[in-house]
């Protein structure tokens, strides 16, 4: 019985934390910034999430395409927060990491239940392209400041 009890306070804990996270990522993501940055970024530095965010609402697009664009976006933006940290006081380090663990568990909602479900996939690459999104801003916020 106490093995019983143990696993379904252990199973709730961890159904509660990731309601949680999920939760403070959405929170972190509605945030808005007195200036937009999101469309300059996106342009200069030619990252696809605008488009992908545009192809989702289309009848029937290529999801896997569209969740590779992500990660390629991903992946620069990664690379030029890493670069340019140094530009700005961090208050928001740990928002930053959380929301790096919120895209990486989105990529993997989408391996394993996106490629089933196209409304799953959908989801999941919607996610993943408020996170690239916000990292575009986020990017165009420390070089504004640097200015």
């Amino acid at each position: 019985m106490e093995l019983i009890a143990t696993i379904i306070i252990t199973a709730a804990s961890v159904l509660l934390f990731g309601y949680w996270f999920r939760y403070t990522c959405m929170l972190i993501l509605s945030a808005k910034t007195n200036r937009d940055f999101v469309r300059e970024v996106a342009a200069f530095n030619e990252l696809n999430f605008g488009g992908v965010q545009v192809a989702l609402e289309a009848a029937t697009p290529d999801l896997e395409r569209l969740r590779a664009a992500l990660d390629s976006d991903f992946a620069v933006l990664s690379r030029m927060m890493e670069q340019t940290k140094h530009l700005t006081i961090d208050d928001a380090a740990i928002e930053q990491r959380m929301l790096q663990m919120h895209y990486k568990a989105s990529r993997m909602w989408f391996n394993l239940v996106g490629r089933l479900s196209s409304s799953t996939g959908r989801r999941a690459l919607e996610d993943m392209s408020s996170v690239v999104a916000h990292f575009a801003n986020l990017m165009g916020e420390r070089v504004a400041a640097a200015a």
